[in-house]
């Protein structure tokens, strides 16, 4: 699965990188070393703009809630269980698949965070677990393949600017080899010659399994980090700085 990641990158940075025709942002988000589930995070996706006849789908940019709530909800916090979606089944799950079909996103990352079961013990007798963040070894964007819904708030006036709530979640895959004995899942990455057939809502679901691709070995290196990013209240660029990684896993 993929639980926590960070996310550190300027909204100006990602508008050139993933080459946004239109960021939609109120705020710029503050540098997140330490994302987790229900926290705004930024997408990058493609919708018709306002106000044309015949629109021609915009790349932009957004921000987000991480967990899904699908339109047909009655209670936005079955989004708390829904971060993740399996890429072997996203097309079929009823709370995913329509998601799948028109609504794929890109959810840019420095990284993303895994935690490895030590053979020293807690208090408690059971495994101390080491995290791990997980990057490209280029240190170059991670674009994590994504899904967001639209969902409305049935307790808000029509003229309520927060009746909708923009959600997501994150695609996971099995791990590559050389990080499988760390996680046996990670984050689907989407290569930059794939993102504009990814965002594409007009591509057929059918044609989009191909591009659900495991990364390629060696894309990405895994560092042992601070215990420090267990805890979701401590951020700060310190949770991604490598540590002396003691004996083999």
């Amino acid at each position: 699965m993929c639980g926590r990641y960070a996310s550190s990158r300027r909204p100006e940075d990602l508008v050139e990188e993933f080459e946004v025709d239109q960021p939609m942002l109120e705020a710029a988000l503050e540098p997140d070393y330490n994302v987790a589930p229900t926290k705004d995070v930024y997408a990058v996706l493609e919708r018709p703009p306002k106000g044309e006849e015949r629109p021609t789908a915009e790349r932009q940019l957004r921000v987000l809630q991480w967990g899904l709530v699908p339109s047909w909800a009655k209670d936005p916090s079955i989004g708390n269980r829904m971060i993740n979606a399996r890429a072997e089944t996203v097309a079929e799950k009823p709370a995913y698949k329509r998601a799948f079909a028109k609504r794929r996103c890109l959810l840019p990352a420095d990284g993303y965070f895994e935690w490895y079961p030590t053979e020293q013990l807690t208090k408690a007798g059971k495994p101390r677990k080491q995290p791990f963040f997980i990057r490209p070894k280029d240190q170059g964007v991670l674009a994590m393949a994504g899904l967001y819904e639209i969902w409305r708030d049935p307790t808000r006036d029509e003229d309520d600017p927060h009746r909708f709530r923009w959600t997501c979640t994150v695609i996971t895959t099995d791990a590559e080899d050389d990080l499988g004995h760390i996680h046996d899942r990670m984050p689907m990455m989407v290569e930059r010659e794939r993102w504009a057939d990814w965002l594409d809502p007009t591509v057929e679901a059918g044609d989009l399994l191909r591009l659900l691709a495991p990364a390629a070995p060696g894309r990405l290196e895994a560092f042992p980090v601070s215990t420090l990013v267990s805890n979701v209240r401590n951020n700060g660029p310190e949770l991604v700085e490598p540590l002396p990684l003691e004996g083999e896993l």
